[in-house]
This record gives structure tokens, sequence and C-alpha cells, in this order.
């Protein structure tokens, strides 16, 4: 169950945080600090857990990484912004640089910034 988040709490990049849509959903916060405790959106990468094996802009990401509970896959092409109100403190977990490091270079690739 989600607390009440400090005053001065913001999701930080490479954090795991539920995020309330439809349902609570896991997302991987990719925004920069600077803009993360400033602004009042953050950018965001969606995870899943069902697998799409069509999808090569799916990074694939283990149970416990970032907290995580199962087998679940970042939709690096699907990147988007959500109003920090929607996201649940406490964060999940936080990813390895070497993850959120693979996950940078297929956001690149779906944005085609390469």
């Amino acid at each position: 169950m989600p607390y009440s988040a400090p005053a001065d709490w913001f999701p930080q990049r490479g954090e795991m945080c539920l995020v309330r849509l439809d349902k609570d959903r896991p997302a991987l916060v990719t925004s920069t600090d600077a803009l993360n405790c400033h602004a009042l959106d953050v950018c965001v990468v969606p995870i899943t857990s069902v697998e799409h094996r069509k999808f090569s802009l799916r990074v694939p990401l283990q149970v416990g990484e970032g907290g995580l509970k199962r087998p679940s896959w970042a939709k690096c092409d699907q990147v988007t912004t959500l109003e920090k109100s929607l996201i649940r403190y406490p964060p999940l977990g936080r990813l390895s640089d070497a993850t959120l490091s693979r996950i940078e270079e297929a956001i690149k690739s779906a944005l085609e910034l390469d």
C-alpha cells in the first residue's frame, strides 16, 4: 500500500514507480532529476508483464530489477509524460546503470535519435 510522500520527495531518474492509470502499473522515470524536482510532470517508460517477441524496442527486465515482482519489459516505444500526482510513493526500486543504459539506447532507436 502506498504511503503519503514527504513534502520534499520527487520521483528520480532510474526509479521504478507505480503510476495510477486505469489501475496501478509500474513505470520507469526517465526525465532528469532537475526537471523531476521542479516540473509538474515527468517522463516515464511504461512497464508490461506481457511479452511481445516482435518488438525489439521492449527491453527485458528480470524479477527483482527495480523492485519488479515478475518478468517484465520496458515499453521503450511508448515513452510518455505523466503528472507527478499520478506517481505513487514510495518507489518500487531503482534500476542498475547497465539496465538503464539499455533502455536509453532503445528509446533513442524508437525516436530515431541515433
